[in-house]
């Protein structure tokens, strides 16, 4: 039976972006989003009075109670429009997008400014001179928050101060390194191999924080400005949190873009999906592996279809940006989601996290502004897709969207993971925050970060009792992290330690 063509008041479209950096002046993000939004608003000036919502995800470098009640003056949308900012989490600028996306396709959405921006940049230079932290506006009425907000981390990892992402992700490296055979050494090697493509994308980008394109040995290479930051790491493959930058979106129906005139320049949102993986780090059982990518993945694709019925494929994208704060991330999502780290197509649209800049949260709403202008760039006689990731706190929340240079055959589709989550939370492990008596477990994952003279600053380590239960530790004294900085941590993985008595403390197995 041939399918009916939807009606256009229920087909969502992303029918503008823009983009902002900031490199000299000193800004605040409220004055960066002014900058992507009027970007984005000049490319379809008819819809700047016809907004319903104007979403702003979450700022970390605070800017007053109601960035988007000062945004929304700032541009002059008026007081009859919907104000919200979001929780934490770089999962939200595609969650955002999905859920006006079903909004639209029910239709009690017609058109939706997504926002964000971060000025780290300004904001540590305004410090380093003494100068008064920008507070914004501060008598207005605080803004409302959508979204998950329960936390990332739970009293197993905040008794032994395991709370940065940069002494997470790691943890998960040494996992996929160990499962691989690598040692720490060889790890880094793949790592550059993995990386240096994204700097030759972040090159092009006109909106990329780094414009230098550098070679796998720049990005493994431990030298004194590119020192090893948190084992395996070096500098070079974290996420830098130290730009200027903003984007926005404008999600509409297809519909109000051609009231507005610009239906040509429609980006369709074909399908989105979120899952959760088990929240607590320390709870999880394979800390190597993304149960919720693969679902959100699996669901999304067979939500959506081509022509003739078919369930598309990873095969069927032709361009995609992978959420990359650090390599870990990359590597979890390319297992769940079947594609090879050395993709002929590549595995980002704007260079990354680590090269491209990554503003807070909203580094996503920068990869879909990327990802959906480039499918708004072709001619239109063929079908081409576009495939987005995001994630929050410690690959925890992850929201992935597929975008299309034509209409979805069969509409806008939320695909349902409600299935998927329940059996994903039933994987987590009992925890265990201390013991009566010295105990011997097996090392789940494990990592060191160094000081900025390369001396073992930390060596937390998530261990698994005999009867299955699991703990994280830090260690027992200076002595047993002196003695994790001259260990390679791959080969660590699935070996012994002796957990302590008491508090969360271990020493390894020979001490």
């Amino acid at each position: 039976m041939p399918l009916t063509a939807p009606d256009p008041e229920r087909i969502p479209v992303v029918v503008a972006s823009g983009q902002a950096i900031e490199r000299d002046a000193l800004v605040n993000p409220v004055d960066l989003m002014v900058r992507a939004c009027e970007s984005a608003l000049a490319d379809v000036p008819g819809l700047r009075h016809r907004i319903d919502r104007l979403s702003v995800v979450d700022i970390m470098t605070k800017v007053g109670p109601a960035p988007a009640s000062e945004l929304a003056a700032r541009l002059g949308l008026g007081d009859d429009i919907t104000l919200e900012v979001t929780t934490v989490g770089g999962n939200t600028p595609q969650w955002l997008v999905s859920r006006a996306a079903s909004e639209i396709a029910a239709g009690n959405l017609s058109v939706s400014v997504i926002a964000g921006a971060e000025a780290i940049r300004s904001s540590r230079a305004r410090r380093a001179q003494g100068m008064v932290r920008d507070e914004g506006v501060a008598d207005l009425a605080p803004d409302p928050v959508v979204g998950d907000d329960k936390p990332g981390f739970g009293p197993a990892e905040l008794a032994i101060d395991l709370l940065a992402p940069i002494h997470v992700y790691p943890l998960f490296e040494n996992v996929l390194a160990a499962r691989a055979g690598r040692d720490a050494d060889a790890q880094r090697t793949v790592i550059g191999e993995l990386l240096a493509p994204f700097t030759r994308v972040a090159a092009s980008h006109r909106y990329a924080w780094f414009g230098q394109e550098r070679t796998a040995v720049d990005i493994a290479t431990s030298t004194p400005d590119n020192r090893i930051v948190c084992e395996p790491y070096t500098k070079r493959m974290a996420a830098f949190l130290g730009s200027d930058q903003a984007a926005a979106l404008i999600v509409c129906s297809l519909a109000a873009a051609r009231r507005a005139g610009v239906a040509d320049r429609s980006v369709f949102v074909w399908s989105g999906a979120e899952a959760v993986d088990v929240r607590f780090v320390a709870s999880r059982a394979d800390p190597g592996r993304s149960p919720a990518i693969r679902a959100a993945g699996h669901a999304l694709f067979a939500s959506a279809s081509t022509a003739a019925g078919r369930p598309i494929g990873i095969d069927d994208i032709d361009r995609m940006d992978i959420y990359s704060c650090f390599p870990s991330a990359v590597e979890l999502a390319c297992d769940a989601l079947g594609l090879n780290g050395d993709d002929r197509r590549g595995l980002t649209v704007t260079g990354g996290l680590p090269y491209f800049g990554g503003p807070g949260n909203n580094y996503t709403t920068h990869g879909i502004a990327t990802l959906t202008d480039l499918l708004r760039d072709g001619d239109g006689s063929d079908t081409r897709l576009g495939l987005a990731t995001g994630l929050g706190w410690f690959s925890t929340k992850h929201a992935l969207g597929i975008y299309g240079s034509t209409p979805p055959p069969r509409g806008f589709q939320r695909a349902d993971t409600t299935a998927a989550q329940r059996a994903i939370d039933a994987t987590a492990a009992e925890m265990v925050d201390s013991l009566d008596i010295r105990a011997p477990a097996t090392v789940v994952a494990a990592t060191v970060w160094r000081d900025n003279d390369g001396a073992p600053a930390g060596a937390p380590v998530v261990a698994r009792l005999a009867d299955g239960r699991q703990m994280a530790v830090s260690p027992a004294d200076d002595e047993v992290v002196a003695a994790m900085g001259d260990t390679d941590m791959p080969g660590l993985i699935g070996g012994p330690v002796i957990v302590q008595a008491g508090a969360p403390r271990y020493r390894l197995a020979e001490s």
